[in-house]
């Protein structure tokens, strides 16, 4: 392709985008294919020459948009969100046209610059404390395997890097029982083992009990076990809980254990000073992270990852062949050192684009708006009879199930609200994920979509009273 054709092209494919986000309702939210289905139309092997880019796009129109969730749908209610923003958007083709890789300094010295500076502007757009410093990370998940591995490093005083895992202590991590997946997948991946994450019980508010976690961390200590990090989360998975950071802290103070906070979702909703009140004990925070890709209108991936160490975060995950040797090393940063991959792609300029289009007083305007629509919600199903509230909704997630007042027996309940979520699914006009809380299962609608309007919410709470009051003769 010459240059004249990509001109053309990219023209056309920044219509079709603009086009997609004007009629993006269009598309059923979720995708309705078939497994297989998308496999099948795709020939079983590679084309012997090049062919048109109207071929490709007219395949990619025919093929590949039926087997997609429109996750940017303002009808999108699902899990938590992955947004996007024009700006967002506009910054990737940037980044996609610039293709940096930005490994270290040298490499692209404006994209390590300005990543710093962005890290700067989260700690003050968060009220954080000052002494964090930050580096973006792929993912949550990223993040929180590389505050488990300082952890463990630093315990060891970095020897378990240099001679593996000896002797017979066993170190052992510690999270709420609804804590996300990805803690006990970064503990496997870090050498602790499963069997050596500890889960905690949460109250009726499902927050970690910090009373529970102090005598495990004792009786652990006192069976000769070593404990080495606390997991907090700041809007657990399930119904946005929040962990009690201030006496979760003091527990982690008291015994010397690295306190990691996973704020993946909620920690956006710190920018309202009304929601500061989550950062009650942060001073005993070893590690933060949240996501500015789920609710600050990032385009995946940008994962904000703040640390109170960060030389026991480089020391654990530095390794300096010849062909990185710099002359500038040591005197600026070289993120690849702050985290798992050595590759590092160009993330900080979208950031800046989105921050610096919306403003403070935007983000937060958003933000605001999205809450008070799960507030709305929240009220409205409390006041019908059919349905019930299953867990307070401290920001925006709304955890709640379909009980006829006629079923009493726990399995019926379970099994008529699987098939309510199946049903609404299928219709393709919005998509609703559920949880188990207590052996409940439970409906959860998110209002956190970019986009979502307020007659979004009205007409989901419509197609959910109407699909359940077809369940029942």
């Amino acid at each position: 392709m010459q240059t004249n054709e990509f001109r053309a092209y990219a023209h056309k494919f920044v219509d079709w985008m603009a086009d997609y986000f004007e009629n993006i309702e269009q598309y059923p939210v979720k995708s309705q294919v078939n497994p297989g289905q998308i496999f099948n139309q795709l020939p079983d092997n590679p084309p012997e020459t090049g062919e048109s880019m109207d071929d490709i796009m007219d395949d990619f129109r025919q093929v590949i948009l039926p087997g997609i969730t429109h996750w940017q749908s303002p009808n999108f209610f699902a899990y938590f969100p992955a947004n996007s923003s024009y700006p967002s958007v506009l910054a990737e083709m940037l980044t996609a046209t610039l293709g940096t890789q930005c490994m270290i300094w040298e490499t692209s010295p404006a994209a390590a610059e300005l990543e710093e500076k962005m890290m700067n502007w989260l700690i003050k757009m968060l009220g954080l404390p000052d002494h964090l410093e930050g580096v973006i990370q792929d993912a949550a998940s990223t993040a929180t395997l590389a505050a488990i591995l300082t952890a463990r490093e630093k315990y060891s005083n970095y020897k378990i890097n240099q001679s593996g895992f000896t002797g017979n202590s066993r170190l052992k991590v510690y999270c709420s029982s609804e804590t996300h997946s990805s803690i006990e997948k970064a503990v496997k991946i870090a050498g602790f083992g499963r069997e050596n994450l500890v889960k905690i019980e949460v109250d009726s508010e499902f927050k970690m009990q910090a009373d529970q976690l102090a005598e495990k961390i004792k009786k652990d200590i006192d069976e000769g076990n070593k404990p080495v990090c606390v997991v907090a989360t700041m809007g657990t998975t399930s119904t946005t809980a929040i962990d009690p950071l201030r006496e979760i802290g003091e527990v982690c103070k008291k015994y010397n254990v690295w306190l990691h906070v996973d704020a993946a979702y909620a920690g956006t909703a710190l920018i309202l000073p009304e929601y500061r009140w989550m950062l009650e004990g942060i001073e005993n925070v070893d590690s933060f992270v949240f996501n500015p890709h789920k609710w600050m209108f990032t385009n995946f991936d940008c994962s904000a990852y703040f640390i109170k160490d960060k030389e026991a975060l480089i020391k654990t995950l530095e390794i300096l062949p010849e062909y990185l040797k710099t002359r500038s090393r040591g005197g600026v940063n070289d993120y690849r050192d702050w985290g798992i991959p050595l590759g590092r792609r160009f993330r900080a300029l979208k950031l800046w684009f989105v921050i610096r289009s919306f403003g403070i007083s935007g983000l937060q305007e958003k933000i605001r708006y999205h809450v008070s629509l799960a507030q709305k919600l929240h009220k409205i199903i409390e006041n019908d009879t059919s349905f019930e509230i299953m867990a307070p909704v401290p920001l925006n997630t709304v955890c709640f199930r379909y009980r006829p007042q006629q079923i009493k027996n726990r399995e019926e309940i379970n099994r008529l609200n699987e098939i309510l979520l199946t049903q609404i699914n299928k219709t393709g006009k919005l998509y609703l994920t559920h949880t188990k809380l207590h052996g409940n299962y439970v409906i959860r609608i998110v209002t956190a979509q970019t986009n979502v309007q307020e007659d979004h919410i009205v007409k989901a709470w419509d197609i959910i009273k109407e699909t359940a009051n077809g369940l029942i003769d």
